[in-house]
């Protein structure tokens, strides 16, 4: 019998092609999932959407945020400027003067001079406010307002300032008459409760003097909602709409009050500038709040940065009144003369302790975010909704800016943190 020792070159050929058929073969049915690999890379998409903000816009939107910390610096000189001339031209003096010659009663005193002094430096500190609040907004198109309808409502904040600080401020006078040396204890739980009175009153009573509020319409989009609220325990049936457009073309919303008060109000920026998918997903950032407990936490977590000021006061008050105050006719922390140099004390306090109050209220924001994809299940919705925020928000902080001048999260990592719950969601994994 013939044994073949060898095959004809053709097969061989032939079987070298077909080998390389069915590698293309095994090749091509991979490069989908290759592909799917890539588009599911968190770090990919979230590059994509951010290329889409445009080397103009992003670039706007950098030296406006940027101004912002220069902003800061210039409000810290000048409210350190305005308590240095009350002090020195004894102006402050003066006032307290008048104040204890008009009423004997410290009761009544006391808020006799705080309605000066909260308009003197308002008076003071106008042409900043002017500059940042107005000239600079419109100048960056965030301001719909003329200058009439923006300095009235201006002149409310004042009104309303200048109640709170009368009201507070002569029961912290109190306080100091009473306790002496332990006023920082008491001082911070009137604080602390007072902070807690404001969050429950202003969604009724302060809120719709600058805008007005009115339900939802009716539809799919506010079921939506509401389903939502219900399904994570927020116990509300409606959701409000204010007209916030009228002000400013941001978008907004919150889920404010305590006890009660609680209500979930969006503006209609948000209405009228978003998908269905964004406002769901804004909606389910803002029920976050809501669900994890930040509106105590915060007030807890703020009591403590106040107890600390407290403390930065009583120590800051003693040293200044030892250096100056014979000189500027402060008799000690009760006179309310001193007032100025408190405020002095506490803005160096806010100022230096700017990053710590800043992690404070990005590390609830960051949360609220991780809850708002799991409840809205739209990681796209925030992901777009958040690039629109960029209209006033640097995108891409370093990371030490971040820590340092940002209450939220820089707008990479939010919207990195959406892009891996879609990788994961998408992928399958547990």
């Amino acid at each position: 019998m013939k044994t073949i020792t060898s095959l004809p070159w053709s097969y061989k050929w032939f079987n070298k092609w077909f080998q390389i058929l069915i590698l293309m073969t095994f090749v091509s049915a991979l490069l989908p999932d290759i592909a799917v690999a890539q588009t599911l890379s968190p770090e990919v998409m979230t590059d994509n959407y951010l290329a889409t903000l445009g080397d103009e816009a992003r670039a706007k939107s950098d030296n406006y945020f940027e101004g912002g910390y220069w902003l800061q610096l210039w409000n810290f000189i000048l409210a350190m400027v305005i308590a240095w001339g009350l002090m020195r031209s004894g102006l402050s003096v003066k006032m307290r003067n008048w104040s204890e010659n008009k009423v004997k009663s410290p009761w009544l005193s006391v808020p006799l001079y705080i309605a000066p002094y909260v308009l003197l430096t308002t008076l003071f500190t106008l042409p900043l406010t002017i500059y940042q609040s107005y000239f600079r907004e419109q100048q960056y198109g965030l301001l719909n307002q003329s200058f009439g309808p923006w300095f009235a409502e201006q002149m409310i904040s004042m009104a309303i300032s200048v109640i709170m600080m009368m009201f507070l401020f002569t029961v912290i006078y109190a306080v100091i008459r009473r306790t002496k040396q332990w006023w920082w204890v008491w001082g911070t739980l009137i604080t602390s409760s007072f902070m807690a009175f404001i969050l429950m009153v202003a969604p009724v009573f302060i809120s719709p003097l600058f805008n007005t509020y009115t339900p939802m319409e009716e539809g799919p989009l506010k079921v939506e909602i509401l389903n939502m609220a219900k399904a994570n325990g927020v116990p509300t049936d409606n959701v409000w709409v204010y007209d916030a457009s009228k002000q400013t073309d941001k978008i907004s919303a919150n889920v404010s009050g305590l006890f009660g008060t609680m209500r979930i109000s969006l503006n209609d920026n948000l209405l009228n500038r978003s998908t269905p998918e964004e406002i769901k997903a804004v909606m389910g950032h803002e029920l976050g709040h809501y669900v994890l407990g930040h509106g105590p936490e915060m007030l807890v977590n703020f009591s403590l940065v106040l107890l600390l000021a407290m403390l930065f006061v009583q120590g800051g008050f003693a040293w200044v009144q030892q250096r100056w105050g014979q000189q500027w006719g402060v008799r000690d922390l009760a006179d309310p003369a001193g007032l100025p140099v408190i405020f002095a004390v506490i803005t160096v306090y806010f100022f230096l302790a700017t990053p710590a109050t800043n992690s404070i209220v990005r590390t609830g924001e960051t949360e609220a975010d991780s809850f708002a994809v799991n409840a809205s299940q739209e990681p796209d919705g925030l992901a777009t909704a958040l690039l629109k925020l960029t209209e006033y928000r640097k995108a891409d902080p370093g990371p030490w800016e971040e820590i340092v001048f940002f209450d939220h999260p820089g707008t990479r990592n939010r919207i990195l943190s959406a892009m891996r719950y879609k990788a994961v969601y998408q992928s399958g994994e547990k």
